[in-house]
């Protein structure tokens, strides 16, 4: 038997946030299981991340798709080696954008919505591109790179690997 004095978690109505609704459901159709938390974004996991989806209704709505990670005291503590990470996934990715606020890595990716939007293929292609940015920022800090895109570097997480044979 249920607590009669427990409600149950109903999605907030669709008018409230119309954008929210679609994401919700196009979370839901992809087998997540999404939430809404206090600041009223979508939260969700994808591959064991949690990832956040923050919707902004208007004549254009815009959809913000993102997800924070708290560096680890095992990872080289050099601010000027995370920025410069930053600004090479940054410059390396469409729509991807990566900060460091606070020890923590933030990682968005930004959308505006149109009503004829594939909604299911922008989260998809924007989790995986999330997802990719945070293992490329990661490699780029503990890989010893010095080369940087804004030096006219290329990053050790952009060049080809040596074609077998080829000494190192």
């Amino acid at each position: 038997m249920t607590d009669p004095t427990s409600l149950p978690n109903f999605p907030p109505p669709s008018d409230e946030s119309p954008l929210r609704g679609r994401v919700l459901d196009v979370l839901q159709d992809e087998g997540f299981r999404p939430d809404i938390d206090e600041d009223g974004d979508v939260s969700f996991k994808a591959q064991g991340n949690q990832l956040f989806v923050k919707c902004m209704d208007g004549e254009v709505p815009l959809m913000r798709v993102f997800g924070q990670w708290q560096i680890a005291d095992d990872q080289p503590q050099d601010l000027t080696k995370w920025l410069n990470a930053c600004n090479d996934v940054s410059l390396s990715l469409n729509i991807i954008k990566t900060g460091i606020a606070g020890g923590t890595l933030v990682v968005t990716g930004e959308h505006l919505v149109h009503p004829g939007s594939d909604l299911k293929m922008l989260i998809q292609s924007t989790v995986q591109m999330l997802l990719q940015a945070v293992g490329m920022w990661h490699s780029s800090v503990t890989g010893g790179d010095s080369d940087h895109v804004a030096t006219g570097g290329q990053p050790q997480f952009l060049q080809e690997p040596p074609a077998e044979g080829d000494a190192q």
